[in-house]
């Protein structure tokens, strides 16, 4: 099994945030590797031989020789014992453990704004009504977690760039280029987030129009 067999498996639309943060883990790493889009509203995720590959009929999902494996975080924590450069996580164990502490809470939680602000908005430029009672607690909620997780007059969460930080970003960013109110620190830090190459590259694919 070589580092050259990986192949990478993302929605059509590329606008799927853990698609997002899984390339931009590669795109770090400076790793070659393939990449392949489904049709998910065609349902091509639920086909028997994609759903058998990726056992959660989910996308992305990372082909390594053998290995098929899904759930973006998992694929980020894989690729950092695997691969060299860049680290994708902090090297201190507590750091590390927020860091993924930060990507399962933004995974689990905050429904609202997911689907409110859904990432038609982030990469499409959709616009959607204000938002509700629900989603605005939410936003709080989030504002004042990224407040206390992020250093006054820091860039990223832990010192250094990790994944956290782009998919943190790609959080506020729901809102904060949709033009609700974003408190100006964090919208400056998702700002920055987002001029990151790796992150660009994701931005710049060229995506098919909305049905």
């Amino acid at each position: 099994m070589t580092l050259s067999s990986l192949h990478l498996h993302v929605d059509a639309q590329f606008a799927s945030p853990y698609a997002m943060s899984v390339f931009v883990a590669l795109t770090e790493k400076a790793q070659d590797f393939e990449m392949s889009t489904l049709d998910l509203d065609a349902g091509a995720n639920r086909t028997d031989a994609y759903a058998r590959l990726s056992l959660t009929a989910r996308v992305p999902t990372l082909q390594h020789g053998a290995l098929a494996l899904s759930e973006s975080s998992a694929i980020t924590e894989y690729l950092d014992d695997i691969l060299p450069g860049a680290r994708l996580y902090p090297q201190d164990p507590a750091q590390r453990a927020r860091a993924r502490q930060v990507q399962a809470w933004l995974r689990s939680d905050l429904v609202p704004i997911r689907e409110e602000r859904n990432t038609q908005v982030v990469f499409y430029g959709a616009r959607k009504l204000p938002l509700s009672a629900a989603a605005e607690a939410c936003a709080q909620r989030l504002f004042a977690a990224a407040e206390q997780l992020l250093p006054h007059g820091a860039d990223h969460l832990f010192g250094q760039w990790s994944i956290a930080d782009t998919d943190l970003a790609l959080m506020i960013n729901r809102l904060a280029l949709h033009g609700d109110a974003v408190p100006e620190r964090l919208a400056i830090y998702a700002r920055k987030q987002w001029q990151r190459p790796s992150v660009q590259r994701w931005l710049q694919l060229e995506r098919p129009p909305l049905a």
